[in-house]
């Protein structure tokens, strides 16, 4: 049964900061830790930690005064609607596709690769040929397609059967990682820190750009706005609670691991598992790679989550087929979008070569964020008297810093990045302009209220 119901009110806010963090801590507090200290900023990727968590913050502030005041599924697609117009927030929501969508996809290719390790570790393998895309000599990724199913399955069930998942697998992660802190601190090394800046103060940015993608997904929160009980209290509470535990976590992690490991040795794709079996706990490297698989699951399911609530706010203000709009009636979910989407992610990630698409995530997320700061100082302006439960402090200054800092991460991204950013943004451009010539021009003949124009 189908209909246009809204979504079911249900998410608390520990459910909302364990979505967070679920969606947050995943493979990169695993991987990029080592791969940045390496080759970007050495111990001080400590501070890139810092500085990216900042820039973050300001973000989520803003995220955090929108979510209270606007609320609705679509997050800073949303926002930009609400602040700039409808082909602003067009141009948002084309980003976040790019953000969530392919971060899910490419995010399931990773998790197939770490459960083909811990596979291997107990005698066992999946066929190459299962493991790999066509491109590259196999027939398929089949783990990775499985995954994304499975979790349509669940999420299809109802949101807060969702949540109830999410949580269980991020206690199993958090263990895992606080297993890590409690075993790296008996093989703590203060000589591993020096020198401390042995790339200057620039690798403490460059360091900050690269790791920046392990702090993707605190804004999917904001997509919950819909499915929140007191969203005007909890929403807030779950997007700026969630940052503050994982940037701790982060800075934990990171300090313990250049701390075992000299960080020029930390240049592989286990930085994690290479310090434990560098100062012989082998089975604790074992464990580690459970935790790696239960940190993207979860973000895949965050990822998975946000992007289906955006396409349904888009959707709903006719921006995409209202044949996509519509609640399941039993679970309150949009299940039609779920699994619709569920086929498209599985084929991506099963049949392309994807990975190198994932590096315009990051640039994307960024473009996202500072199209919410705008949102605050535009509503400022525009609408003085919207209520605004939560209000940012400094209000005239944290946006433009936000904004600041986030253009200034992206200068470091590489300009292959902005290259095919830049591509992905005219395609967007292109089927906005398409769409309202067939829709508006030659379908309606005119634009009114509830055509979409």
């Amino acid at each position: 049964m189908e209909n246009n119901a809204e979504l079911r009110r249900c998410l608390t806010a520990t459910d909302l900061t364990m979505l967070g963090i679920g969606a947050i801590i995943g493979a990169g507090i695993f991987v990029l830790t080592g791969v940045a200290a390496a080759t970007q900023a050495g111990p001080a990727i400590i501070l890139s930690y810092l500085l990216a968590g900042i820039a973050c913050s300001f973000a989520a502030l803003s995220y955090a005064e929108l979510s209270s005041s606007l609320g609705g599924c679509g997050g800073a697609y949303s926002y930009a609607y609400a602040s700039m117009g409808k082909f602003f927030a067009w141009v948002v929501g084309w980003d976040l596709m790019l953000e969530y969508g392919m971060d899910a996809s490419t995010v399931s290719i990773g998790w197939a690769g770490y459960v083909q390790s811990a596979l291997h570790a107990v005698g066992l393998s999946i066929p190459a040929a299962l493991m790999t895309d066509p491109s590259s000599g196999g027939i398929m990724n089949l783990p990775a397609a499985l995954v994304i199913l499975l979790l349509a399955g669940i999420l299809s069930l109802g949101t807060k059967e969702s949540a109830r998942f999410n949580e269980i697998v991020v206690v199993i992660k958090l263990a895992v990682i606080a297993l890590f802190i409690g075993i790296g601190l008996f093989y703590f090394h203060p000589e591993n820190w020096h020198p401390f800046f042995p790339f200057g103060a620039q690798g403490i940015v460059n360091g900050a750009g690269l790791i920046f993608f392990a702090y993707i997904g605190f804004d999917a929160v904001a997509s919950a706005s819909e499915e929140t009980i007191d969203p005007q209290r909890n929403l807030p509470i779950g997007i700026l609670l969630s940052l503050l535990v994982c940037t701790i976590i982060y800075i934990l992690v990171a300090a313990v691991l250049i701390g075992m490991a000299h960080y020029s040795t930390l240049n592989v794709t286990s930085p994690v598992a290479v310090a434990l079996l560098g100062v012989g706990h082998r089975f604790a490297a074992e464990i580690v790679s459970i935790g790696a698989i239960a940190g993207l699951t979860t973000t895949i399911l965050a990822m998975y989550f946000s992007f289906t609530r955006i396409f349904l706010a888009m959707s709903r203000d006719r921006l995409f087929p209202q044949f996509f709009a519509k609640i399941h009636a039993p679970s309150q979910t949009p299940r039609r979008l779920i699994w619709i989407m569920a086929v498209v992610m599985a084929g991506i990630a099963a049949f392309f070569p994807i990975k190198h698409i994932a590096s315009l995530v990051n640039i994307g997320t960024l473009a996202a964020f500072i199209a919410v700061c705008a949102s605050v100082i535009v509503l400022r302006i525009t609408k003085p008297d919207l209520p605004r439960p939560f209000k940012i402090p400094f209000s005239h200054v944290i946006p433009i810093l936000g904004i600041i800092l986030c253009l200034y991460l992206m200068t470091s991204l590489s300009r292959a990045t902005w290259i095919g950013f830049s591509i992905w943004t005219a395609i967007g451009l292109l089927i906005y302009a398409v769409r309202r010539y067939f829709f508006c021009n030659q379908v309606a003949g005119s634009c009114h209220a509830d055509s979409g124009c």
